[in-house]
């Protein structure tokens, strides 16, 4: 099966061509743009959370500083800005140094292939609302990620302190689980555009988001993303109630910011990113996008779609936190393993059959009969396994009870401490008053 087989024709016409024209100026203006945005999105997002979940708990949430505390995040930036920032005796300080830097600069790069919108005009010069674009551009972006858990993991070690390479040691298993997870979930997508380019994939959803027909992968990627960013519910790498704080335990003042801003970026990252290959990128939601001759994807207009698709993503990352507990690590890992990883590797089978059977010409019911049938079976057979083990999980976790508590039947009384409670012990009691009544006769 050839890749360029699987690409559609709407792919096709989008080409690269007009990305690598622009003036310098014109792309220091897109750059500046988007490293202002990432900051702005990053204190509004930090207060909207407050915000959201202080409603959620009953409680008000900031509302101090501006008109409705809006402006509680600036001043608590300002405020980390300029406190003293200590440095430990012990730490590795060119390591030490370099770790928040490494952990910023690749979560502004990422954001460098997200499109925004179409071609447009800016200053008499068409430009595309992206700053730049790659055939690998979505490689790009997972490499950027990876380059970006450099940080956390140097964090820890250079801080020579337990707590904080304990953190790095699990963010470090926890990129690498959820990364795969992630990798194996956009599979489906390239195979579906034929295409790796951010803007050819949001060309080729000009019918059909991927979010409908590529569902497991776009459920399989919400969860791996809220992994890869290390929040709620899985933000084990900063648990607090071991950890003290995680990997930046022994960072304060602007050091800890950058850490800060850099996981909120990424957060707005993968929205986006989410936002590009699944939900349609910058084109209109499907009432809005039959009004006026497809009117609404021309022009600024698709800039306000792509914005409200992306706050829909980020009030899901506050909901989650709102919402659910910390999972214990061990869950969290056979979550990723167990669970994501294989069922990934099945559905990537399921696509490229489907894709390929499509491709030669086939009916749709007899793709449906060539995929739906060995998918029917693999699942059957995989319930009934999966039944018989937990029987048999069930039948053990009796036996194990049944033994404790011959156990504990036959086990030697122990003394009822003052203000515990009693526990009935027959035999004991009765064997002891008999031989009490023989001594006194």
């Amino acid at each position: 099966m050839s890749l360029p087989a699987l690409v559609p024709a709407a792919a096709k016409s989008a080409d690269l061509g007009a990305f690598g024209h622009d003036p310098w100026w014109l792309s220091l203006l897109k750059a500046v743009v988007i490293f202002a945005f990432l900051v702005v999105t990053t204190l509004l997002m930090i207060w909207g959370e407050r915000r959201v979940i202080g409603r959620m708990q009953a409680r008000p949430g900031p509302n101090r500083a501006g008109p409705f505390g809006i402006l509680q995040s600036l001043a608590d930036g300002v405020k980390l800005a300029l406190k003293e920032d200590l440095i430990p005796a012990i730490v590795d300080k060119p390591l030490y140094i370099l770790a928040p830097i490494i952990a910023s600069i690749p979560a502004f790069l990422s954001f460098a292939v997200i499109p925004v919108g179409p071609v447009v005009s800016i200053f008499g010069h068409h430009t595309p609302l992206q700053l730049t674009d790659l055939p690998v551009a979505v490689l790009f972006y997972l490499a950027m990620a990876s380059v970006g858990v450099y940080g956390i993991v140097l964090a820890g070690w250079s801080s020579q302190s337990p707590y904080p390479l304990l953190g790095a040691l699990r963010s470090s298993a926890q990129i690498i689980s959820y990364e795969v997870a992630m990798g194996l979930s956009l599979a489906a997508v390239f195979l579906y555009s034929g295409s790796l380019s951010t803007s050819q994939i949001v060309a080729s959803q000009h019918k059909l988001w991927y979010a409908l027909p590529l569902i497991p992968s776009f459920l399989m990627y919400l969860v791996a993303m809220v992994g890869e960013t290390n929040r709620a519910p899985f933000d084990l790498p900063e648990a607090e109630s071991e950890l003290v704080a995680g990997f930046h335990t022994e960072y304060s003042s602007l050091k800890f910011a950058m850490f800060f801003l850099a996981e909120y970026i990424n957060v707005t990252t993968v929205c986006a990113i989410a936002t590009t290959l699944f939900l349609g990128g910058w084109r209109a939601p499907w009432p809005l996008s039959l009004v006026g001759d497809n009117t609404l994807n021309h022009g600024w207009w698709p800039v306000l779609w792509f914005l409200g698709k992306l706050s829909l993503l980020l009030f899901g990352f506050i909901w989650l936190r709102a919402t659910l507990p910390r999972l214990r690590y061990d869950q969290f890992m056979r979550l990723g393993w167990k669970v994501l990883i294989p069922f990934s590797l099945v559905w990537i089978l399921v696509v490229a059959a489907f894709r390929e059977l499509t491709n030669e010409g086939k009916s749709r019911m007899t793709t449906l009969m060539y995929v739906g049938i060995p998918i029917a079976a693999i699942v059957l057979i995989w319930s009934f396994v999966t039944e018989a083990r937990m029987n048999r999980r069930v039948g053990d976790d009796q036996d194990r009870l049944e033994a404790a508590e011959l156990a504990q039947r036959d086990a030697y009384p122990i003394p009822v401490l003052s203000g515990a409670p009693t526990r009935d012990v027959p035999a004991v009691a009765d064997t002891t008053t008999e031989s009490t009544e023989v001594l006194d006769g």
